[in-house]
């Protein structure tokens, strides 16, 4: 691991306001302020109907979330150009996000694309649906969701992809083993040990095939 670089704690490094931010980054270039919309345009809509994945951030009382959502294409409907819906489907029950959206309805959506360089992002408020015909649309391998995420959008543009070719994310080369890092058994069973608990690390890992299976929907 890398030495940390050391803090420089000195007001006169520190950026605090919006004029000093401008004056060390300058003025957006144009294109990245028109291609900010108030709705999902037809071609943004394209790139939402075609994304697996999208991050979901919210902000509540107890801090921020960032959380991950995923299925197969189109799984975020497209209902017009000022709506959107995505399924909560089966996961851990800690539902952070929906914490969030219940007391403070803003919300941000970072859309992916395997391959693509370019992400959308849409911005809006939200609430949590729990209408069984709307649940029963979005049925997967015989199970519902729990809720149906609605999204009223009040911005949508694309980013640019300076990030992904940095990163070189969907390179092949830039893919690791999952051998070279702490596996979630792993992981679970230092923290048990530390609150002087007891659970298999290894059971866990041998048996999360299976468990998955039974439990992605």
């Amino acid at each position: 691991m890398e030495e940390p670089v050391e803090k420089n704690t000195g007001a006169q490094h520190t950026l605090t306001s919006i004029e000093e931010l401008e004056a060390v980054y300058g003025t957006p270039v144009p294109g990245a302020l028109t291609k900010e919309l108030d709705h999902i345009s037809e071609h943004y809509g394209k790139f939402i109907a075609r994304s697996p994945f999208v991050l979901v951030a919210t902000s509540g009382p107890e801090g921020l979330d960032c959380s991950p959502r995923g299925d197969p294409p189109g799984f975020v409907r497209i209902v017009d150009s000022k709506t959107l819906l995505i399924p909560d489907r089966r996961g851990n029950n800690r539902i952070d996000t929906l914490r969030n959206l219940v007391r403070n309805p803003a919300i941000s959506l970072l859309f992916l694309i395997p391959g693509i360089g370019e992400t959308i992002r849409v911005t809006g408020s939200a609430r949590i649906l729990t209408n069984p015909a709307l649940l029963e649309s979005f049925q997967m391998q015989q199970k519902l969701p729990r809720s149906v995420i609605e999204i009223s959008v009040t911005s949508v543009y694309f980013q640019c992809q300076k990030a992904l070719a940095r990163s070189r994310l969907w390179k092949s080369e830039s893919r690791i083993k999952r051998t070279e890092l702490p596996s979630t058994g792993t992981m679970i069973q230092q923290m048990v040990e530390d609150q002087q608990a007891e659970f298999d690390g290894k059971a866990y890992d041998e048996g999360y095939a299976e468990h998955m299976k039974k439990t992605i929907y």
